[in-house]
């Protein structure tokens, strides 16, 4: 398997003794077809040396944020641009804890924090330094951020000691970015959908009823789907975030608009409903603002359901088809329920009692219900992370 030939490896080589590991990790890149370009930290010269790292990269080595010649060229910007994937290798437990609070202070984590790649981090440290609780705080941050981890392994080390902090083996290493293009290249095959956000049911021009959502998790699943291959489409109501990039963005307002939205985007592979649509709607809109009243009676009607409408129609119906429910008690009752009442694979449901989580939030913690009647509970974590699981789960299922 060899899916790096003619990908760009922006490789950056962190002041460690592992260090000399990176040779043979640029070694195995080239011989794949890959081009390698090499940023080195001021510690990793003290290991490695520039001649003999553009040796066997045969490209420009850069090192310093503050050369006046490169930076004319904006390396920190060109560099993350120009690469398919960026891959820090080793990865200290000191690079570890300036990525964690977004440390620019040279070109290497310049280029990491201006990047829009998938980053890898290689760990290798001492056993105490690996098991310390700042670095496992640190890289628990770094996995809210997205960056990807490989290792690191037990085993002796250049200390003497035995244990975990070891840096992977560059052939291991090599195969995991591998693996990466690879599932790039095979989830291209998959069209997915994506609902987010409230809708607007409009009482009259000014005024709506709506359902509270910020989007944030809907938008986080549609940036890991892309991120992993998939030909996204979202479908918005109206939210405060950002489009993002390389999606396929369709902004609505009513339920009626989403629906129709979603027809449009048929036939696709997987559809997820996280989007908190109306149930109801107002029967009689009024054409001109309605002037203020002591007491004002709205006569209300239900709402077209997409969820179920998509997902009984055989026609339509997407490979897999994924609901979300926001529960304030009986959750498991009322995620089995509406798992088997609007016929979809599974139910993604989360308690929106709890303030920590949802809504506004930046985390959540959700329970997964299975058309098999299993079903899982997930740790709180960070939506961006959840929606990394959650898109992996989705993988393994379609594949």
């Amino acid at each position: 398997m060899n899916n790096i030939d003619t990908k760009k490896i922006l490789l950056i080589i962190s002041g460690g003794i592992s260090a000399y590991k990176s040779l043979e990790v640029i070694r195995l890149l080239k011989k794949s077809g890959a081009t390698v370009k090499t940023i080195l930290t001021k510690s990793a010269k003290e290991f490695v040396t520039p001649l003999s790292i553009a040796s066997l990269s045969q490209e420009k080595v850069y090192d310093d944020l503050f050369n006046a010649e490169n930076e004319a060229e904006m390396d920190h910007i060109s560099l993350s641009r120009w690469s398919d994937l960026i891959l820090v290798a080793p990865a200290t437990a000191n690079t570890i804890s300036k990525l964690s609070v977004g440390s620019s202070d040279d070109l290497a984590s310049t280029v990491i924090l201006a990047s829009n790649k998938e980053v890898f981090l290689v760990p290798a440290m001492n056993v105490r330094m690996w098991s310390h609780a700042s670095t496992k705080e640190n890289l628990q941050k770094l996995k809210n951020f997205g960056y990807q981890i490989i290792g690191p392994e037990i085993g002796d080390m250049a200390c003497g000691e035995y244990g975990q902090g070891k840096m992977t083996e560059p052939k291991e290493i090599v195969s995991n970015i591998e693996q990466y293009f690879f599932n790039l290249e095979k989830n291209k095959k998959f069209k997915a959908l994506v609902t987010a956000g409230p809708t607007h049911e409009y009482i009259d021009p000014v005024r709506y009823i709506s359902n509270k959502s910020s989007g944030k998790q809907g938008y986080e699943i549609a940036k890991s789907l892309k991120k992993n291959g998939f030909e996204t489409t979202l479908i918005s109501g109206p939210t405060s975030l950002e489009p993002i990039s390389g999606i396929n963005q369709v902004n609505v307002n009513s339920a009626r608009e989403m629906f129709n939205a979603v027809l449009d985007c048929l036939p696709t592979d997987v559809a997820i409903f996280s989007a908190a649509v109306g149930d109801f709607k107002i029967k009689n809109k009024q054409k001109h603002k309605i002037k203020k009243k002591e007491i004002l009676n709205l006569n209300l009607e239900k709402n077209i359901d997409i969820l179920g409408h998509i997902s009984k129609h055989n026609s339509l119906r997407p490979k897999m088809v994924i609901g979300f429910a926001a529960e304030t008690n009986n959750l498991n009752e009322y995620a089995k329920k509406k798992l088997s009442e609007k016929n979809c694979d599974w139910i993604i449901a989360n308690d929106i009692s709890n303030p920590s989580i949802g809504f506004e939030s930046n985390y959540n913690k959700v329970s997964i219900f299975y058309k098999n009647a299993k079903y899982e509970k997930l740790p709180k974590m960070k939506k961006s992370l959840l929606a990394d699981n959650i898109v992996k789960k989705i993988i393994s299922h379609l594949n």
